[in-house]
């Protein structure tokens, strides 16, 4: 049985990276709410495709786009989502937080839908314990390798290769990319008997932002009652990672405004499988070793020389010895790095737009080789790199195959569009630290886990 989409939408969101988006098609999508992901605002005809859907979201490349980009491009964007008259608007931003005044910068963003939806309150929510975040009196943490460290000192974050998170109090971090005031309704406010007089308390009469903690499943739901509380009508405007839906659902469903969802079917094993990965996250490193022992060929391939002078001539190689590979019935894995030690974001970044121009070539190689071969189911690994990539797939629009309740924010993905090559193409986005080991060979074989 479908809601009624009499009703305007649950909830409209910009995500600023592709995988941060899909992250959120997910948690929506495995929760009752059946959810669309847009690449750019639709045509009135794209939109009707999915006006049974009680979410809409539009996927971005702002977390690795400078202050004046946002300005450009959020305020439009956010307008459209105003004009979808959803409840509540989400801009989505990574758990992990990493942001900079020069790149991704949240706080630019918080000012933006500030002055779009007309609030002077905006609230931000960033753990989500589903993705083993959490945030405890205003400080994030994040796990690695079953170990949850403070995210100045995690192993990855802290040595981001362009937002290194240097500061865990997340006031402290947003104090250096807005002026705005940052607020907090801490665990043990909204653990009290009188956590409703305290948050509204903070919320009168202050122009800035307002961070709820949250670090497990009580504050969740404690956090997600008092967002859907307190939201304003004509849409409400929130910042945070996908922690803010798995928030909200809970209010959701005691306000009996979803409802269980059937299983996702498994979709099947595909016999050949084609992987582009621009990221160079040690767990990207380690799932692709891993695919090497699961039947997969990896292609390195340099970044330096894709987005050089000769780039032309190094993506048809690319493309050939892919194609050996799949010709040959093997599944494959092109790859820039294989970890961090691999990194050449230095020499990358002599030229100015050579990161999203690196993430448009490993797009354009996965589609001649899903064109060339006729693939059914693909991966792009790295959230940046996604977010570039799949416009050169010409795809229009997502909705989730396979949920992966075990590795959540990596969902098997349905392609739609007017392009015939990928139109219906099965394909899964996972950003750098997201997915277990044997993620490549899970999304081959059609599996849960």
């Amino acid at each position: 049985m479908t809601i009624s989409t009499s009703l305007h939408p649950l909830l409209s969101y910009y995500g600023d990276d592709l995988t941060g988006s899909t992250d959120v098609m997910e948690a929506l999508a495995s929760n009752g709410v059946p959810t669309v992901l847009f690449m750019d605002q639709p045509d009135a005809a794209m939109l009707e495709r999915f006006s049974h859907c009680r979410a809409v979201g539009l996927a971005g490349t702002s977390r690795s786009e400078t202050p004046d980009w946002m300005h450009e491009n959020l305020t439009p964007a956010f307008e459209w989502l105003k004009s979808l008259n959803a409840d509540i608007c989400h801009y989505k931003v990574c758990s992990t937080f990493d942001s900079s005044p020069t790149v991704g910068n949240i706080g630019t963003a918080v000012e933006i839908g500030k002055s779009v939806f007309e609030q002077a309150l905006v609230p931000l929510l960033v753990g989500a314990p589903q993705l083993k975040r959490y945030t405890a009196f205003g400080h994030l943490f994040a796990a690695y390798q079953g170990e949850v460290y403070r995210i100045d000192r995690h192993p990855v974050m802290s040595r981001h290769p362009v937002t290194p998170m240097t500061e865990a109090d997340l006031r402290l971090h947003m104090a250096k990319q807005t002026e705005l005031k940052t607020k907090l309704a801490d665990l043990s406010m909204l653990a009290g008997r009188d956590a409703d007089e305290r948050v509204y308390a903070l919320c009168r009469d202050h122009d800035g932002i307002l961070l709820f903690d949250v670090d497990g499943p009580q504050s969740q739901q404690q956090a997600g009652r008092q967002l859907w509380r307190i939201r304003k009508d004509g849409g409400w405007f929130i910042v945070g990672s996908s922690g803010v839906e798995y928030a909200l659902l809970s209010a959701w469903h005691a306000a009996h405004l979803t409802e269980a969802v059937d299983a996702f079917p498994l979709p099947g094993k595909v016999d050949r499988l084609a992987v582009v990965s621009g990221s160079v996250s040690p767990t990207t490193e380690r799932q692709i070793r891993t695919a090497l022992g699961d039947g997969f060929n990896g292609i390195g391939l340099d970044p330096v020389e894709l987005v050089g002078e000769g780039g032309g001539l190094a993506l048809e190689k690319a493309v050939a010895t892919g194609i050996e590979s799949l010709k040959a019935g093997r599944s494959v894995v092109l790859h820039t790095a294989l970890g961090p030690s691999a990194d050449k974001g230095g020499e990358i970044d002599r030229v100015a737009g050579s990161r999203h121009r690196l993430g448009r070539m490993l797009g354009e190689i996965l589609r001649r080789l899903v064109e060339t071969e006729k693939l059914g189911r693909a991966v792009i690994a790295g959230g940046d790199t996604s977010s570039h990539a799949l416009r050169e797939l010409h795809v229009q629009a997502l909705t989730t195959l396979l949920p992966l309740p075990q590795t959540p924010g990596s969902p098997l993905c349905t392609a739609h569009g007017n392009y015939a090559a990928t139109n219906g193409l099965q394909i899964a986005l996972k950003g750098g630290q997201v997915g277990s080991d044997g993620y490549f060979a899970q999304i081959r074989d059609g599996l849960r886990d």
